[in-house]
């Protein structure tokens, strides 16, 4: 499972453009994109572009602030805040967000935007929950399965949003999951070398800012083990066009391999 995220794009980009198309190398089963795409209005045709060789590959999405609204300049002193959004209102900053999910959903990937779905990879049932972005308090988590609509057959189920904001992860967890991926934190962007990140801009715990973990507990496979979820949580590929710079935290899309319990 290629898990992607936080590519944030500009045309100009043309090594993580091949960089991206490399991926498909990997050969992975199935694609997980977290959203955060794009960060220039004429981003869409070089994304499409650079994710064409893992559009033939089955593949899942939710979409990020940053797909609908471009980045702006800002006080990066403001990640400090306990809350560090700020409005996004202006329609000069819309991105092609439709037209993205359009492509996609054309290309056979499913969208998780607020609603559940089912795949089969590789002879594995995959039942899929997915919200829209957190940050941007767009997330309607969807109602739970209609009675009786169970199956006997082993399932995985996943849960997909990108900003793994607590609420979502408590409710996919109530809700079954055996494995969530998000995205948005970039991992901290800025690390203390032996301390990590010091900003998530969420309310997720910096401990989990990136990599796997356990939620709401420690590890799955803890000894004794656990009731907890695993959570993958990607540091993401890019950084807004406004901060182009990151520090003891590599750029990364990550290839998670699922075996049976």
């Amino acid at each position: 499972m290629l898990h992607v995220s936080d590519l944030h794009l500009i045309p100009s980009q043309r090594r993580k453009i091949e960089w991206v198309r490399s991926l498909a190398e990997l050969e992975p089963d199935l694609v997980v994109d977290t959203g955060d795409n794009l960060a220039h209005v004429d981003s869409l045709a070089p994304l499409l572009h650079a994710l064409e060789p893992l559009l033939a590959v089955p593949g899942a999405f939710v979409m990020g602030s940053n797909d609908y609204y471009a980045p702006v300049p800002k006080n990066p002193a403001r990640y400090l805040l306990p809350d560090a959004r700020v409005p996004f209102a202006s329609e000069a900053r819309l991105l092609p967000a439709g037209e993205l999910a359009t492509a996609m959903r054309d290309a056979g990937w499913v969208d998780l935007t607020n609603r559940r779905d089912a795949l089969r990879v590789g002879g594995v049932r995959l039942d899929l929950i997915g919200v829209d972005d957190p940050h941007l308090d767009r997330d309607v988590f969807p109602a739970p399965e209609p009675a009786g609509s169970a199956t006997d057959e082993p399932v995985l189920r996943v849960g997909v949003t990108h900003a793994p904001y607590r609420r979502v992860l408590d409710s996919m967890h109530d809700d079954g999951a055996d494995l969530v991926l998000a995205g948005h934190t970039h991992g901290g962007q800025l690390c203390v070398p032996g301390l990590g990140a010091l900003v998530t801009n969420c309310d997720i715990d910096r401990r989990r800012a990136k990599g796997l973990h356990g939620w709401p507990g420690a590890r799955p496979d803890a000894p004794g083990g656990d009731a907890s979820t695993w959570l993958h949580v990607s540091a993401g590929a890019g950084t807004s066009p406004y901060a182009q710079v990151r520090f003891a935290c590599r750029p990364e899309a990550t290839l998670l391999t699922l075996t049976a319990r």
